[in-house]
C-alpha cells in the first residue's frame, strides 16, 4: 500500500497547537506504517524548515524520532518539498532516511503512472510577481547569502513571520474553484503524457476527488480541520481519498 498526506505545517500556531498536530501526524504515521510500502509526503509538512551547514530548527523531535523509527524499519518515506519546506538539504536524508524529492515528479506504482507534485509555483504564467519571488526563494547562491548573512534566531523568526502570512493567504474555507488552475495544469500534463493515470497535488489545503473523462486529480488536505483527508494506492492501482479523524 502507498500512502499520500501533505500539509501538516508542524510548527504553525501556538505551542499548545504544535504539539497537537505533531502527535495527531504521528499517529497517522503509525497507522500508515502498518502495511505503507512507501509513504508520500508532498510538501509542507514543516510550516518552515531551514537548514545551516551545523544547524536546524529546534522542535519535531517526536517526528523526526519517528521518521528514523520507520526507515529503520524497512518503511520508505519520499518527502516533496513545498513551499513552506523547499531549504531542505540533506539533514532529513541523512539523520533520518527520508528520501527527498525537489521537483515534481511520476512515479510508476502498482502499474499506474503517476505525477506528484506538491502544486506550488505551477501554472502561474499571469503572475509575474509571484514567479519573481519563486525564483529568488529557490536560488541556490541567494540560499547560501541568505545563511551567512542572518543569524539562525533571526532566520526563524523571519520564517515564522512570512510562512504565517503564506498560510493565511489560502481562502478559509477552501473552495473546489480555487483548485481549478490545477487541474487546468493537470489537463496540459495530461496531454503532455497521456499515459499518466493520476496526478496527487497538496499546496491548496483541500481534499478533493476530481474525476473527468481520462483525467483523475487527487487533493489532499492539510491539517487544521477536524478531518484530514489523505489517499492511499492499493496494490491493483486503485487510488482512494480517505478521512483520518
Amino acid at each position: 500500500m502507498y500512502y499520500f498526506a501533505s500539509d501538516v505545517h508542524l510548527g504553525a500556531g501556538d505551542e499548545q497547537q504544535s504539539r497537537c498536530t505533531e502527535r495527531r501526524f504521528i499517529r497517522w504515521l503509525d497507522m500508515a506504517a502498518k502495511d505503507a510500502d512507501t509513504i508520500f509526503l508532498v510538501g509542507d509538512i514543516f510550516d518552515f524548515w531551514f537548514e545551516y551547514n551545523e544547524v536546524v530548527p529546534k522542535g519535531f523531535s517526536r517526528v523526526l524520532g519517528k521518521f528514523s523509527e520507520l526507515t529503520d524499519r524497512g518503511v520508505k518515506i519520499i518527502f516533496f518539498i513545498g513551499n513552506h519546506d523547499m531549504w531542505c538539504y540533506d539533514y532529513l536524508q541523512r539523520e533520518c532516511g527520508v528520501q527527498i524529492e525537489y521537483a515534481p515528479r511520476f512515479y510508476t506504482l502498482s502499474g499506474r503512472k503517476l505525477f506528484i507534485a506538491h502544486g506550488d509555483n505551477m501554472n502561474i504564467k499571469d503572475k509575474p510577481l509571484l514567479r519573481f519571488m519563486n525564483a529568488g526563494f529557490r536560488s541556490k547562491t541567494l540560499r547560501t547569502i541568505f545563511s551567512w548573512l542572518v543569524h539562525p534566531d533571526l532566520a526563524m523568526r523571519f520564517g515564522k513571520w512570512w510562512s504565517n502570512k503564506s498560510r493565511k493567504s489560502h481562502p478559509k474555507p477552501a473552495t473546489i474553484d480555487s483548485l481549478s488552475f490545477l487541474i487546468d495544469y493537470a489537463r496540459e500534463c495530461k496531454r503532455e503524457h497521456p499515459d499518466t493515470d493520476y496526478t496527487i497535488f497538496g499546496h491548496l489545503h483541500l481534499g478533493h476527488d476530481h474525476t473527468e473523462e481520462g483525467l483523475r486529480v487527487i487533493f489532499l488536505s492539510d491539517w487544521t480541520d477536524s478531518t484530514i483527508n489523505y489517499a492511499t494506492l492499493d496494490a491493483e492501482g486503485n487510488i482512494t481519498l480517505n478521512n483520518f479523524s
